[in-house]
């Protein structure tokens, strides 16, 4: 039995991952689950999987869950805060950690993961787009395996030759080609996008997402952290990363050879196809996911990106070229700004704003320590809270 850990286990990769195990009861075991604040969500969860560790970071939340599973469930350990994340993250009977916590909230508890040698399932982007450097370097010191979650790496891995951490050159691959949908926006007019409402951002036209990670596909955000993570995941330089807008979202990355040739990995939009790769990787197994029916899609459009219309994109690549902890300061006011924008505080549009002002406000350092990366995370999330508060222009 393999035995797996779940870190935010309540989001949507959280519940997509335990229906995949629940459909190999034979093979897999949950041993340990955390979630934020759900304590309806994480009692079912312990209900139907059973698992040995139920982990809260809210400290209310933690007292909930204990009373009730004292009554129906007084085997489970429950335990609370960074304590029980990292508790979640290595426990002993832990082989493998779905890490899929949003936000820089995942970062420690994945990073304690990789240093108690687990294999590491990556849904958290942060993990790379803050510490990129530090967590590629511990991954090599722990002689680590990490499969990616996201469709788009998941996809550019399985498109990948074997040895590609020798150097992309070396194994002949020119480029890595990630496609986006271009969210719920892709052709409204930009003067629209001035007024457009949380509901109108989240209402993904082909994935079913959690409310920040949708706001983020709506801005192209989550498309600029995602070629941070493919830079520290393949050894790629941001100029050998293309941005494709692909809006039926069935052909997930591709990767380009020396030779002209275009690998592509295809496939339903639904996260438990890329999930039970990397469960059962290097093999394959039944996902839940039906097939791919190529005659009622039809036909496969692409379109190159507007940066008009999505400057979050190019403040990702202005990010990574000039590195250091200048993705950690991207990261933390996007987050800032996404929260505002949710709950009604500040505009679409803002969110790119207050992005810009906080890169301009803050002077990026060598992201040579953790501490140096969590300061940077720290000051600019101030940042952005100022700013929001000024009024952003």
């Amino acid at each position: 039995m393999i035995g797996v850990s779940v870190l935010g286990s309540t989001g949507s990769i959280g519940r997509s991952t335990l229906d995949v195990l629940a459909r190999h009861p034979d093979r897999y075991r949950v041993v340990a689950l955390s979630a934020n604040s759900d304590v309806e969500g994480m009692y079912r969860q312990c209900l139907a999987h059973r698992p040995l560790l139920a982990a809260m970071a809210d400290e209310a939340s933690v007292e909930a869950l204990a009373r009730r599973l004292a009554e129906t469930a007084p085997d489970i350990r429950v335990m609370s805060g960074d304590e029980g994340l990292r508790a979640v993250a290595t426990h002993p009977e832990a082989d493998q950690v779905m890490a899929a916590i949003v936000g820089a909230a995942g970062l420690v508890p994945v990073l304690a993961a990789v240093e108690a040698g687990k294999r590491i399932l990556l849904a958290n982007k942060e993990a790379l787009v803050v510490a990129g450097g530090l967590f590629m370097d511990a991954v090599r010191r722990h002689g680590v395996t990490v499969l990616p979650i996201d469709s788009e790496h998941n996809a550019v891995f399985q498109c990948m030759p074997a040895g590609y951490e020798d150097g992309l050159d070396a194994r002949g691959v020119r480029r890595i080609l990630l496609t986006a949908s271009g969210g719920p926006f892709r052709t409204l007019p930009v003067e629209g996008l001035a007024t457009v409402t949380p509901e109108q951002a989240c209402a993904h036209p082909n994935w079913d997402m959690g409310r920040k990670i949708s706001v983020d596909s709506a801005t192209m955000m989550n498309k600029g952290l995602e070629v941070i993570e493919a830079h520290w995941l393949f050894g790629a330089a941001p100029e050998r990363i293309q941005v494709v807008i692909h809006p039926q979202s069935v052909i997930h990355s591709m990767v380009e050879y020396v030779d002209g040739s275009v690998l592509a990995q295809l496939g339903n939009p639904d996260m438990r196809t890329p999930i039970a790769h990397a469960l059962a990787w290097p093999e394959r197994m039944e996902s839940g996911v039906g097939s791919l029916d190529l005659f009622e899609v039809a036909r496969l459009d692409f379109e190159q990106p507007d940066l008009t219309r999505f400057p979050c994109l190019g403040l990702a690549f202005r990010a990574i070229e000039e590195g250091g902890s200048m993705p950690a300061i991207l990261n933390a006011a996007n987050e800032v700004a996404v929260a505002a924008f949710l709950a009604g505080c500040c505009g679409f549009m803002d969110i790119p704003r207050v992005i810009e002002q906080t890169m301009n406000s803050l002077q990026g350092q060598a992201a040579d320590s953790l501490e140096v990366l969590l300061e940077a995370d720290a000051r600019a999330r101030e940042t952005a809270e100022r700013l929001l508060g000024q009024g952003v222009r």
